[in-house]
């Protein structure tokens, strides 16, 4: 028995010995051993040397595994990252419930969408400013007159993306009007072929028939189908569309980047210009009206609360969800930017009691499916 265990033992410490000497630190670990064996009058010059040495080769790595891990010592997770990705996640499905909410408190499709849509960009850019103007907040940036003329188009596409939005939303059911806007990737190929000029791979467009076969099949039986939710969510995918391919060509603009200062600044200026944008059309198709809005915002609760906390939630979510991807590669936008539309679809239909049939789930399925594979399908024929 003490002799198995005496053995045991032995071979514990040969394979400690092995790992130990395989260790970056065990060259000046054992030249601190040899040191304390060392007579005493040459003992602590080496001690001191060698010590060190020990300590800065601990700090280096401690530094290292911050800079690498963001944060958070040894953790093999970037937690920053990690926090981004949840308040994305939390600010879009409660900006989709409380937009929701207010769109419905002040009358649906036939009550205010482009008012609420308007005064949310409003609100956000109220947040942005304030921000720039709080000691130690953040920078303003210093943009020319002739950037804020380049950025028009940007701004436009915003505004009318997100105008085309609200009204999809108010005409018939959020997890509807998500599901046709999973099939902006439709609307980007057709314009970066044929406007910009940006040819896509026969790959992208095979998987376009998926994505739209998917947006069919959950339109079949959608208790809330209405044509008009159907039509202003392709529209806000065109505005989209556009507005990807007219930010790329705004970011080639010399010394813009840094004139900006930072993705917040790049939001909050595009936010501000597009509320000022949607004005005209705001007070076109509603202004006649506006005295009635001012009155149910005075007499209705759930109409201010909801209108106050979607403009700010729109806001935060917007302006972390381009902090995140900006942090990630292809494949993990691709990833999250799918796994965020699951979430929002069937959170917020259980939240607010929308239809979640067979039909919906099977064509939800296959249009997020195939907007996912599209965002990926070139790295795959690549590798193969």
């Amino acid at each position: 028995m003490k002799v198995n265990i005496t053995l045991t033992l032995a071979a514990l410490s040969s394979s400690a010995c092995s790992a130990f000497a395989l260790s970056p630190h065990h060259a000046a670990r054992s030249s601190i051993t040899t040191a304390r064996n060392a007579p005493a009058f040459v003992r602590p010059a080496v001690e001191k040397h060698h010590q060190s040495r020990d300590l800065t080769l601990s700090a280096s790595a401690s530094t290292e595994s911050l800079s690498t891990r963001g944060g958070g010592g040894n953790l093999p997770i970037d937690i920053p990252l990690l926090s981004f990705f949840a308040l994305w996640y939390l600010g879009n499905y409660y900006y989709n419930i409380s937009n929701k909410l207010a769109l419905k408190a002040a009358g649906g499709a036939t009550g205010f969408p482009l008012t609420i849509s308007a005064l949310q960009l409003g609100i956000g850019s109220l947040y942005g400013i304030f921000l720039w103007l709080a000691p130690d907040a953040r920078t303003k940036p210093s943009v020319t007159m002739d950037d804020i003329i380049k950025m028009l188009p940007v701004a436009f596409c915003y505004a009318g993306a997100h105008s085309a939005s609200v009204f999809s939303f108010s005409a018939g059911s959020v997890s509807f009007g998500q599901i046709v806007k999973a099939a902006e990737p439709a609307f980007a190929a057709v314009l970066s072929q044929f406007v910009y000029n940006r040819p896509v791979s026969k790959a992208k467009w095979l998987c376009l028939p998926i994505v739209i076969g998917g947006v069919i099949l959950a339109s079949v039986n959608e208790l809330d189908f209405a044509w008009s939710a159907l039509i202003s969510a392709c529209i806000a995918n065109m505005f989209a569309a556009v507005r990807g391919n007219e930010n790329k060509k705004l970011m080639e603009t010399e010394g813009l980047k840094d004139r900006l200062g930072s993705v917040g600044n790049q939001f909050c200026v595009t936010s501000i210009l597009g509320f000022l944008l949607s004005i005209p059309f705001v007070l076109w198709k509603e202004g006649g009206r506006m005295g009635d809005f001012v009155q149910l915002f005075k007499t209705t609760p759930a109409l201010r609360s909801n209108l106050i906390a979607s403009a700010l939630w729109f806001y935060g979510y917007n302006e972390v969800s381009t902090m995140t991807l900006k942090k990630t590669n292809a494949v993990t936008q691709s990833v999250a930017n799918t796994a965020k539309r699951v979430i929002v679809i069937v959170g917020v239909a259980l939240v607010l009691g929308e239809s979640l049939d067979f039909m919906k789930l099977l064509g939800c399925s296959i249009g997020i499916g195939g907007v996912f594979l599209y965002s990926i399908i070139d790295n795959i024929v690549k590798a193969k």
